[in-house]
């Protein structure tokens, strides 16, 4: 492939010299909307991480089971994913309206790449409602304001997303005050999902590969510990089996005895 077979819708707004983590991202998980520099990056760090091509489909299978639960069992018709990145498979509306075709879905994003193909993200189902916010993780007042504008009613019960993205918060405090503020306007009732990166398995392995990623000119990213990643969940009802390692949280019984560790920690939480 090549780099023409990117569309050029906002192109103006695409620096194609730098890489970006939703594109590098795709990449990994086989898509085909990146340039040559997301390609290096992603090479060079698999070069020296080779899981993290494994990390990213764990992550993927992790979002896939948590909408699953959510949409299914727990009766969730709505969800606001923040940091969606590009559409692959079995993106969030599409798992949740497969179980529950009238569930209504917010993306958020502010790559504009992810933008160029907000229109893949935009495909719902007849019944409900998928739309696309363009808002920055920093700003969850305009991101709520925004959704329950376009898209939510945040009087009702709502999944939170934030899958591989408090990363890109380095300060703890700080992402945690960002996890708390959207928490604190979502209802009774509602959940949160979270994923991330974590070294508590390899260790200096991935610490140098992250040192790549953030010397690539990608925005930064932060491992964080597992009992960091559960304080995100402060104040939360944590589902069984709380926060562990991707694969592990609810495999398909017939994936059990294939489940391997990897540096990727997940949790879903449900507020009282």
């Amino acid at each position: 492939m090549t780099d023409n077979s990117l569309p050029p819708v906002e192109s103006h707004k695409i620096d194609i010299t730098v890489s970006h983590s939703p594109r590098i991202w795709n990449y990994w998980l086989g898509g085909k909307d990146h340039y040559q520099v997301d390609r290096e990056v992603g090479d060079q760090f698999q070069g020296v991480f080779p899981d993290i091509v494994e990390i990213a489909r764990s992550s993927r299978g992790f979002l896939s089971r948590a909408v699953e639960h959510l949409a299914g069992e727990a009766g969730i018709r709505q969800f606001l994913d923040i940091g969606t990145g590009l559409p692959t498979v079995d993106n969030t509306h599409e798992v949740a309206q497969r179980v529950a075709p009238e569930s209504r879905i917010a993306y958020v994003d502010n790559d504009p790449v992810v933008l160029a193909h907000a229109r893949a993200l935009l495909i719902s189902s007849p019944e409900g409602v998928t739309e696309y916010i363009d808002a920055d993780l920093r700003d969850p007042a305009r991101i709520l304001e925004a959704a329950g504008r376009t898209t939510l009613d945040l009087s009702r019960p709502v999944g939170l997303m934030l899958l591989n993205i408090l990363g890109h918060i380095p300060d703890f405090d700080e992402a945690r005050s960002i996890v708390g503020q959207l928490v604190d306007a979502l209802p009774s009732g509602s959940y949160l999902a979270i994923a991330d990166g974590t070294n508590v398995v390899h260790g200096k392995e991935f610490d140098e590969a992250i040192a790549i990623w953030n010397a690539s000119g990608s925005v930064p990213y932060t491992l964080r510990k597992p009992e960091q990643i559960t304080r995100f969940f402060d104040g939360l009802e944590l589902l069984e089996p709380g926060v562990v390692s991707c694969p592990y949280w609810r495999p398909d019984p017939a994936d059990l005895g294939f489940c391997r560790e990897v540096d990727e920690f997940c949790g879903v939480g449900r507020k009282p």
